[in-house]
């Protein structure tokens, strides 16, 4: 059996395992006005907004640590076992949430969460460089990007109709287990990678394959040019590359901006404007319609540019400028927000912004480098992003005293500025990295 165009059912499966993965993490940010007023009655607003913080940030630094070892962990057993492994253990960590009585046991559960959850990423990013031709990994990121944003579209107002008629123990239960479901057409679906996979018409093979060699402009022979298409060079070496760290540090500045919104829309919605978890639901989920678009928009405007002849450094440049352009004065626009609606609008221009540059900030691990490489800087800088994305996060409580959430959004505007800074100054040109010569 042979099924044409097979690497967009893999990428569909990808962005499937990503809305689920959204589901379950929102699941506690939206249910935190239910649960913290259960748990802890005598708690101030500001003192529940510290606990919720400090047990984002341990899920945060979980989801870090587990960037930099769900990296090794797919280059080791590949695509295919790696999702497994990540899928089964975040859906039942989430369904033990539902047995959680306090900040210990919360901290527990969001880490085993956050540690198997990370591995949807460097995954991701390893399954685009597997199974698309460079033109078009922007588009496939893309993609899987818009799986977060359809998770955070379906998350919110979902959760919200499950709080109707369930507690908040149950709507664990149910969206934790649900997520094994994922596991049946994966397993079935993604036997092998497309270079041996059975299922894999001969036509897209060679589409697939052919599109993946990396050539260079300085190459003066086939043999160096076999040796640059093969560069995938050993973790010390890779530390030691400009380019590397220029992808570290824009993922770790650009990152934070999405969690900022993925932790607070709830709690900001909730402590601003005084909703409850069914009024967080009617207008929680407009932001990330702003992402689904964002994400859509940045693969599809790469993707055109290199197909109308410019080359990658370019298309990814463009497409990461425009995104932080647009983030940059909606971000300081957002203390002016009024009311709720117009809230909630700009907030959706902030994540299309951001949705139109992260996935070519993703892509750029695979456009530097080949083979088990791509896998292991994809987790060192998803790591470096967590990282970032945690002290944001212990911050916001902080900066946001009173219910004034302006200090958080002046700093998320300067993190956009730092990402455009590091793709165009730290980077350099965007083009595959040859072997370092040996110096005579």
């Amino acid at each position: 059996m042979q099924i044409p165009r097979l690497r967009w059912w893999v990428v569909t499966l990808v962005a499937l395992a990503t809305v689920i993965n959204y589901i379950d993490r929102q699941s506690l940010n939206v249910l935190w006005p239910e649960i913290s007023a259960e748990l802890y009655p005598d708690k101030t607003e500001d003192q529940r907004k510290e606990i919720y913080a400090l047990i984002s940030v341990i899920f945060v630094f979980a989801y870090a640590f587990g960037q930099a070892i769900f990296g090794k962990i797919f280059d080791w057993i590949g695509t295919r076992m790696g999702f497994a492994l990540s899928i089964a253990v975040w859906s039942l960590a989430t369904a033990a949430h539902a047995f959680a009585r306090g900040l210990p046991s919360f901290a527990v559960f969001r880490a085993i969460l956050g540690v198997a959850e990370a591995g949807n990423w460097p995954g991701a990013t390893k399954a685009n460089a597997e199974w698309f031709p460079t033109k078009e990994r922007a588009l496939a990121q893309g993609i899987f990007n818009s799986g977060a944003a359809i998770g955070g579209v379906i998350s919110i107002p979902l959760i919200a109709f499950l709080s109707v008629f369930f507690d908040w123990h149950i709507i664990f239960i149910i969206i934790g287990l649900t997520g094994l479901l994922w596991l049946v057409p994966w397993m079935v679906l993604v036997k092998a990678p497309p270079k041996s996979h059975p299922w894999v018409t001969e036509e897209e093979r060679q589409y697939i394959l052919t599109g993946q060699r990396r050539t260079s402009a300085e190459a003066v022979d086939d043999e160096s040019s076999e040796e640059e298409a093969s560069y995938a060079p050993g973790t010390a070496e890779l530390l030691s590359r400009r380019q590397s760290w220029g992808v570290i540090i824009a993922s770790a500045a650009i990152d934070p901006i999405w969690w900022l919104f993925v932790f607070w829309i709830p709690i900001y919605l909730s402590e601003v404007y005084g909703f409850n978890v069914r009024e967080i639901g009617i207008y929680g989920w407009v932001p990330y319609v702003g992402a689904m678009f964002g994400a859509w928009f940045g693969g599809l405007l790469a993707q055109n540019r290199i197909k109308a002849g410019w080359s990658v450094d370019a298309a990814r440049k463009l497409t990461i400028t425009l995104g932080c352009l647009i983030m940059l004065p909606c971000l300081l626009a957002m203390s002016q927000a009024g009311n709720p609606v117009v809230a909630v609008l700009i907030m959706a221009a902030i994540l299309f912004g951001f949705q139109t540059a992260i996935g070519n900030v993703q892509t750029l691990a695979s456009d530097f480098l080949s083979g088990k490489s791509v896998g292991t800087l994809a987790g060192f800088a998803g790591m470096a992003a967590k990282l970032g994305a945690a002290g944001l996060t212990y911050l916001v409580p902080w900066l946001t005293l009173g219910g004034n959430y302006t200090p958080a959004f002046v700093i998320g505007a300067g993190l956009a500025v730092l990402a455009l800074a590091s793709v165009w100054l730290v980077c350099g040109r965007i083009e595959p990295l040859k072997p370092k010569k040996e110096q005579a």
